[in-house]
C-alpha cells in the first residue's frame, strides 16, 4: 500500500485499470468462442468479435500506454530493470500480436466461417488469458 502511495496516481490507476479491462474481455471471448464450440451459433462469434475490437484492443493501448509513462517516469533505462517489469513487457507486446491475431479469426469467424475457427479463438484467447496471469502474477508478486 505505502509503494503504491508514493507513485503517481494516473499513470497507475490507468494501467491497472486497462489490464483489468483487458483481463475481463479476453476471459469473456475465451467464454463465448467456448459456448460456441461445435455448435453454429453466429451470434456468439460477433460478440467474441466485438468484445476485441471495442473492449480488448483499446484496453491493450491504455495498459500499454500508461506502462510506458510510468517507465519514463521511474526513470528506467533498460540496464538492471526488476525481472518482473520484463515478464510484463514481454507479455504486453508478445500479446499484442496474439490479440490481433485472435481479433482477424473472430472476424472471419463472424463472417460464416466454419466452427473450428472458433475454437482456434477459443485457444489463442485461452493462450493469452494464461499469458496475462503470469504478468499479473510476476508485476503483483514482484518475483
Amino acid at each position: 500500500m505505502i509503494v503504491a502511495f508514493s507513485r503517481p496516481f494516473w499513470p497507475l490507476f490507468l494501467h491497472v485499470f486497462g489490464a483489468i479491462t483487458l483481463f475481463g474481455s479476453i476471459a469473456t471471448v475465451t467464454l463465448l468462442a467456448a459456448a460456441a464450440w461445435g455448435r453454429p451459433l453466429p451470434a456468439l462469434a460477433r460478440a467474441s468479435f466485438w468484445t476485441l475490437l471495442v473492449a480488448a484492443l483499446p484496453a491493450w493501448i491504455v495498459m500499454r500506454g500508461a506502462a510506458q509513462w510510468i517507465y519514463s517516469d521511474e526513470g528506467w533505462s533498460g540496464n538492471g530493470d526488476p525481472s518482473w517489469l520484463g515478464v510484463g513487457f514481454a507479455v504486453a507486446d508478445m500479446g499484442l500480436i496474439l490479440l490481433l491475431v485472435t481479433t482477424a479469426l473472430a472476424y472471419w469467424w463472424s463472417r460464416g466461417a466454419r466452427a473450428v475457427v472458433g475454437r482456434v479463438v477459443a485457444g489463442l484467447s485461452g493462450i493469452y488469458l494464461a499469458l496475462l496471469v503470469v504478468a499479473w502474477l510476476a508485476m503483483s508478486a514482484k518475483w
